[in-house]
């Protein structure tokens, strides 16, 4: 797809450094309508319903961004690669944990306006060859009349692919959200709808004591949709230290009417409340 056959509808592209099963539990916790299909060995890909950016009139790169962190601090054992563009850039996020996300941008005519510091962040970040993968990620950074926006995109997962990336064919940054949908689909995506979709909870049914079906809880919610929560002081700490993150960041996020960055305050904020929850009630 080239810059100059004319604008192009925003979308994105969510790449997780996890098998599908890891994946999928902070998938549904973004509340968010997206496909996930397996991306080669090691790897998933989600494909977005792209409904925030193109009705909320929020940037796509806000939005990828905040989902991207949200995934990765959910889940801070694997990054995320966010891949996204509109009618005027491209470019790509890149989150990890906690730490400060990095990522790189082109103009629509392939432009680079990113530092090239980022991109050697990226590489050291996704554990990549230091000389020839970095080597093959620097004429990103350099300009090429030849080159769009979407195909520096193309050009990224080329590079990923050395690590194992595998789209499944037809999923091409740079298309529509409605069209990479449908490729998903037609290599048989799993659809996730938010929280709701196959969750549940433990009840006290007749014949159940209260204490069992509270043990039965908490075991849930230490192998719960994050994974596993620690036990004892470290449950406490790693706790409170997300608190003390995700608040600011739930609050910033809304104040600015972020849905993605409010969605990693939010995800920050209640995993951290489940890991003091866990600690207290075991300690009873």
């Amino acid at each position: 797809m080239n810059a100059t056959s004319g604008p192009s509808p925003a979308g994105a592209l969510l790449l997780c450094r996890a098998d599908p099963p890891a994946a999928r539990p902070p998938a549904r916790l973004l509340r968010e309508e997206v496909l996930l299909t397996p991306a080669g060995a090691g790897w998933s890909v989600l494909v977005p319903e792209g409904k925030p950016w193109l009705h909320g009139g929020e940037p796509v790169e806000r939005v990828v961004t905040g989902w991207a962190t949200a995934l990765a601090v959910s889940a801070v054992a694997w990054p995320v690669v966010a891949l996204w563009w509109d009618s005027d850039r491209a470019g790509f996020t890149l989150a990890a944990g906690f730490r400060r996300t990095v990522g790189y941008t082109w103009l629509a005519d392939g432009t680079p306006v990113g530092e090239d510091e980022a991109m050697r962040t990226f590489a050291a970040r996704l554990a990549l060859d230091p000389v020839l993968d970095v080597q093959a990620l620097e004429p990103l950074t350099e300009p090429d009349p030849e080159a769009d926006a979407h195909r520096r995109l193309v050009g990224v997962v080329a590079v990923l692919a050395r690590t194992g990336l595998d789209l499944p064919a037809g999923l091409t940054p740079g298309d529509s959200a409605d069209r990479l949908r449908s490729v998903a689909l037609a290599h048989g995506a799993e659809p996730l709808g938010g929280p709701a979709d196959g969750s549940s909870s433990t009840r006290t049914r007749p014949g159940v004591r209260r204490s069992d079906a509270v043990r039965a809880e908490l075991d849930a919610m230490e192998e719960g949709p994050l994974g596993s929560y620690p036990r004892g002081p470290g449950a406490r700490l790693l706790g409170g230290a997300q608190l003390v993150a995700g608040v600011p960041l739930l609050l910033w996020g809304a104040a600015r009417r972020s849905g993605g960055w409010a969605t990693a305050g939010a995800l920050l904020v209640v995993h951290g409340a489940l890991g003091l929850a866990c600690g207290r009630l075991r300690e009873r």
